[in-house]
């Protein structure tokens, strides 16, 4: 194995090993020292790699959020593979592909919230919407959308608002631990809240079913029934 063959596993396996901590114990409860130990390199190998602890911390990080920019991403993959908002249960259960596929990367997003108030992912947030545009008019979806949803509704925020719900619904799930906390299955969530994307949780008025079906038909109309 050459040399920066090496170098590069080695980068690997300390990245690997910090992932495995600071997903499981946090950032201030793990240091350089555990991280070398659990990667089984020297610490001044991790040095050689990385400056201090915190450029580990951020790597990391950027592996995920690079990751989500991929078209083989799960959620970006269904979405573009799809009709919105017909492919609402694919996306719900992307989401969780998604997140069960990077889970430790997922924790660091909270562990940056408590033990930096949230100063790594900030940005990543901050240009979210941006994201989604850029998404959108690459695929050459934002008109369809535009075409199909309510007046004054933005395609941006109609997509945005469903991939918040599902990946923050599978956090809770996956990262947390707290299966079914909807009071009922996966696919039955993914269903009822599909369902409720689309079409609102409140009665659709029959006042306006009921007025469709009483317009009387022309008399023309009705001459060629009878015929």
């Amino acid at each position: 194995m050459q040399q920066e063959e090496r170098s590069e596993r080695s980068r690997g396996q300390i990245l690997d090993a910090a992932l495995k901590l600071f997903a499981h114990h946090g950032y201030g409860a793990t240091s350089v020292s555990d991280i070398a130990d659990e990667a089984g390199v020297s610490k001044g190998n991790v040095y050689h790699h990385f400056p201090d602890k915190e450029t580990i911390f951020r790597a990391l990080l950027d592996q995920y959020f690079q990751a989500m920019s991929q078209p083989d991403f799960p959620f970006n993959r269904a979405l573009a593979n799809g009709t919105f908002p017909d492919n609402l249960e694919d996306l719900g259960r992307a989401a969780r592909e998604a997140v069960v596929q990077w889970r430790e990367h997922v924790a660091l997003i909270y562990v940056d919230v408590v033990e930096f108030d949230g100063t790594h992912v900030r940005k990543f947030y901050e240009e979210m919407a941006n994201r989604f545009d850029s998404f959108l008019r690459a695929h050459h979806l934002e008109n369809e959308l535009k075409s199909r949803l309510a007046d004054g509704l933005s395609p941006t925020s109609a997509v945005m608002l469903a991939t918040r719900i599902f990946f923050n619904y599978f956090s809770v799930e996956i990262i947390f631990g707290v299966r079914d906390h909807f009071g009922k299955q996966t696919d039955q969530v993914i269903a009822e809240v599909s369902k409720i994307l689309r079409h609102g949780m409140l009665k659709q008025p029959k006042t306006a079913v009921a007025a469709k079906k009483s317009v009387p038909r022309p008399r023309a109309a009705r001459r060629r029934a009878r015929v």
